[in-house]
């Protein structure tokens, strides 16, 4: 009797949560409390697991890493404050973006792990503005060099079993929340705010599957939720999302550009995109990537400056050292439908058009459906505008500007598409354009009832 008491002693040890105040930890906001925080996670996880709690006040931090049945409990009026420092961050798994920048230093980071969360009513926040202003006196080189060395805020890597929800993201240094080749997530419920330097993207979901994100609210100064492949080893895939509020200075929604392995069976339904500063939808493979079985439906979008574009290229970067180069990939099984948009005045493109859907000569895009689409656009087009040559740009960045600074089509126009359905998608004009409503070049199997 007396052994099984002292068994279940040992179970309840084993589970117990830990404040990192009583290991050390300062919350006023200017002690670094990186071996605190740290020596709080290890001693948790050495023990069987449970929550590393934060209690109200502001604690400092650099990296600090998260391990196996370990969650992290940001209590109301918690902050977990990065460092303005870079020495006091590091990079545990380094790659290059999509625009050739070495990246991957972090404030929170997951390699590896099993059944980890990330939960409360707290807040991370990474003081990006402040990270840049000390980080741009000494690194003089332009800006589109030197951003990578600022941290993300979360990344995950390589994990399986991911819980976040309820916290607050702010001011990452470079991407808000990477979650990398990893199974078993679920975020629900959190927001984030991140804007104040460049590279703020919200939700980032690179080569994961069976993810759910679910009734989040977004506000990011990049992509507000994204889907890259960064390696050709793990697809995107399996993936539901629902109930998001979307506003970004570039896109709401986006696979790529980062495209190397598959995005298929990814499902999104039921978001609101507001004051993008770029695509409100962009679907695009220009890495090797097969996309397909992708469905997003019952969208709405204000003030979005051009709602989507649809493209396969052939630009063919690796990301990964150690990859190698693909060939050109698929965009297939993609159905839009269910979509009521307002356009901005002010466009990427002159005057504004609703929907650009590209492949490249020798590789169409594949069963494209669009249904039930209203978008209202400002008109303005004239006839010359009409006759506009739009530029293949095979092997270019796959944005929206790069087939500007006109289209043909104030509605949709396509390019080497096969298999093109077309269902209930209308366009209202603010004012008269003389351009066509619908342009198709090279596009075969078109069905328009």
């Amino acid at each position: 009797m007396c052994g099984l008491v002292f068994m279940a002693f040992i179970a309840v040890v084993q589970a117990a949560d830990i404040n990192i105040l009583n290991k050390g930890a300062v919350a006023d906001g200017s002690t670094l409390n990186t071996l605190s925080i740290q020596k709080a996670i290890d001693e948790c996880h050495q023990t069987g697991g449970g929550k590393v709690i934060f209690p109200a006040g502001r604690f400092l931090s650099g990296t600090i890493v998260l391990k196996d049945k370990v969650t992290l409990y940001l209590e109301k009026d918690a902050v977990l404050l990065g460092s303005t420092e870079l020495k006091d961050y590091k990079n545990m798994d380094p790659f290059t973006e999509g625009l050739g920048i070495d990246v991957g230093w972090a404030l929170l980071v997951a390699i590896d792990a099993r059944n980890i969360g990330i939960e409360g009513a707290g807040v991370i926040d990474g003081q990006g503005s402040a990270i840049k202003a000390k980080h741009i006196l000494t690194d003089t080189r332009p800006e589109g060099q030197r951003w990578g060395l600022r941290p993300f805020l979360i990344r995950i890597v390589r994990c399986t079993g991911v819980k976040v929800s309820g916290v607050t993201l702010k001011y990452a240094g470079a991407w808000t929340s990477h979650y990398f080749q990893s199974k078993e997530i679920h975020i629900e419920g959190i927001k984030i705010e991140s804007v104040g330097v460049a590279h703020n993207d919200g939700i980032g979901i690179d080569g994961c599957q069976q993810v759910r994100i679910k009734d989040c609210d977004i506000v990011s100064g990049d992509d507000a939720l994204v889907f890259k492949t960064t390696s050709a080893k793990m697809a995107c895939k399996d993936i539901v999302v629902s109930g998001l509020r979307l506003k970004s200075n570039q896109a709401g929604i986006k696979i790529g550009t980062e495209s190397m392995a598959a995005f298929e069976n990814i499902k999104i339904s039921d978001c609101h995109i507001y004051d993008t500063r770029n695509g409100g939808i962009k679907l695009l493979t220009v890495d090797g990537a097969r996309v397909r079985n992708i469905e997003v439906s019952d969208i709405t979008m204000e003030n979005v400056r051009t709602s989507m574009l649809f493209r396969l290229g052939s630009r063919l970067s690796v990301f990964r050292k150690e990859e190698s180069r693909q060939q050109t990939g698929i965009l297939d099984r993609v159905t839009i439908k269910n979509v009521k948009a307002v356009a901005a005045d002010d466009a990427q493109l002159t005057p504004p058009s609703g929907i650009l859907i590209t492949g490249v000569p020798g590789h169409d895009i594949t069963s494209l459906s669009l249904e039930n689409i209203e978008i209202t656009l400002a008109g303005g087009g004239t006839e010359e505008d009409a006759k506009v040559l739009v530029p293949e740009a095979i092997d270019q960045y796959p944005e929206i500007k790069t087939f500007g600074p006109k289209i043909p089509a104030y509605g949709l126009w396509a390019r080497h598409v096969k298999g093109l359905k077309v269902v209930n998608v209308k366009f209202i004009l603010k004012a008269k354009d003389l351009r066509p409503p619908f342009v198709y070049e090279d596009v075969k199997e078109l069905i328009n009832p």
